[in-house]
């Protein structure tokens, strides 16, 4: 057997592992992600080792030799190290079987073949043996590497049996058919585990939503986000796990008036977002543009004389984000409220092009976007699409005209995080005041009056202005005040 070494086998610890399990008469073995990427060209610093015996055991010797901290996880039966810049897991050898009611497996102790034949996908299952007088060689009982080839998602099992024993192999299936595509090497899913996709997607209800919202997450930080919810969709489980999304599909002509198709439109949101977000991919700006439409299909509107409407559906979808959230265990903090105001302020950068840049609108922008200006224009600038290429050019050079006035604004009003010049505790004292409305009457009137440039943003015309307010409502201020 051909053996393959120099670039994959070369790291110290895969020296130090083979020594330590010659030593206590075991068979080791890389395995899983690691072996596949080395194929592909592709970094990667998590290495699994797979073990004829105790992986922990291996792993505590291996500790000794490296002076490294072992954690070992006793319920699952693994450990882990880490050394020189790479996280590494020991597990034993095993082989599985399932409930149906369940996805937990039931585990016993199993050869290296049995480990592989319970792995996911055949390009998952490859290995590379540690031992000395193997060092290097593959085993691939299952022609992961002609898959890999082919770019070729595949089970090494019949898939009906792999994905109803655990119905989370089908969104990984369609995570490395997303993750690992490019330009230059498409992958995709075998017809056969489409198929079965489509018989088990009901399997899908055994699954924590924690657990589907990590695979979620892995998709939507790929190079092209859409081609993983398109395998969603037609494998039919985006219905289970975002229903609200399907229904933006579909194309409704009335009047011979139709509108586009805003799940299609949605995806190339995305993929745009993605295109300019790839050097440091920000999750939850993804899941904003994911979600930016998702109030459409309830706003949606024919009027004889307009055509097709979709008012308010920025308010509505904004509405929506946070039953989203909760329905997919999701974070119920400043991520989901990040999520919430792009989506209800998605289309205020786009409607300044059409309404006109004037100052007062910009600063109120930048009053309710704050910090998340930057990602709201980003989001924005994705948003723009249209079959009509001169269209969209119109439209990115007005909305270079905002970017340029919010710039214009920005250092000269310092609006970005507005905070009032006037307090409630400064009102307090100035009029011996205890809390109540005339406060927030004030606060709220000067306030507007620097949104709309009436005053400049600083505390001594704010404190006139308040002080001419106060005076026509009655107030009177402490002397000396």
């Amino acid at each position: 057997m051909p053996t393959v070494t120099q670039g994959f086998l070369d790291r110290e610890i895969f020296s130090i592992v083979s020594r330590a399990a010659r030593d206590m008469g075991v068979r080791a073995f890389v395995i899983g992600g690691y072996v596949r990427d080395c194929f592909l060209g592709r970094p990667n610093n998590d290495i699994d080792i797979v073990v004829e015996g105790s992986g922990m055991d291996l792993a505590c010797a291996v500790g000794k030799i490296t002076h490294s901290k072992v954690s070992l996880f006793k319920n699952f039966g693994t450990a882990m190290l880490k050394f020189q810049g790479d996280e590494i897991e020991f597990v034993g050898a095993r082989k599985e079987s399932y409930r149906r009611e369940s996805r937990k497996p039931i585990v016993e102790d199993g050869t290296l073949e049995d480990d592989q034949l319970r792995r996911d996908f055949t390009i998952n299952a490859m290995a590379f043996s540690l031992q000395a007088d193997s060092f290097g060689e593959l085993v691939d009982p299952f022609g992961g590497i002609k898959d890999l080839a082919a770019g070729i998602i595949r089970t090494p099992q019949d898939p009906d049996t792999t994905y109803s024993d655990d119905p989370l192999r089908m969104l990984r299936a369609i995570r490395f058919a997303s993750k690992l595509s490019t330009d230059d090497h498409e992958f995709s899913i075998v017809p056969e585990s489409i198929e079965s996709m489509k018989r088990m997607k009901e399997r899908m209800s055994i699954l924590s939503k924690e657990r589907i919202v990590e695979e979620l997450n892995k998709m939507l930080v790929t190079k092209q986000p859409s081609k993983a919810f398109r395998l969603m969709d037609e494998t039919g489980l985006l219905d289970y796990i975002l229903p609200q999304l399907s229904l933006l599909k579909g194309v409704e002509t009335i009047e011979g008036k139709g509108h586009k198709d805003n799940f299609s439109h949605t995806l190339e949101v995305l993929d745009n977002v993605a295109k300019m977000d790839m050097q440091e991919p920000r999750l939850w700006l993804r899941w904003a543009a994911l979600l930016h439409d998702i109030g459409k299909p309830a706003s949606k509107r024919f009027d004889k004389d307009s055509g097709w409407t979709f008012y308010g559906h920025d308010v509505i979808g904004a509405k929506m984000v946070p039953k989203i959230f909760k329905d997919l265990m999701m974070p119920q903090n400043e991520k989901l409220k990040y999520v919430q105001k792009l989506v209800r302020l998605h289309l205020r950068p786009i409607s300044l092009v059409d309404e006109g840049v004037t100052d007062s609108a910009v600063r109120r922008l930048l009053f309710d976007a704050g910090d998340d200006i930057d990602d709201l224009m980003l989001l924005c600038n994705a948003d723009i699409t249209s079959k009509n290429q001169l269209k969209v050019a119109r439209i990115r050079q007005n909305f270079e005209l905002v970017k340029q006035k919010l710039i214009e604004v920005e250092q000269k009003d310092a609006i970005r995080n507005f905070k009032n010049p006037i307090s409630g505790e400064y009102l307090m004292e100035v009029f011996g005041l205890s809390p109540c409305k005339e406060i927030g009457i004030l606060k709220e009137y000067v306030k507007e009056a620097i949104l709309e440039g009436e005053i400049g943003n600083n505390f001594e015309e704010a404190d006139a202005l308040m002080r001419k307010k106060a005076a026509g409502m009655g107030l009177t201020n402490l002397e000396g005040k």
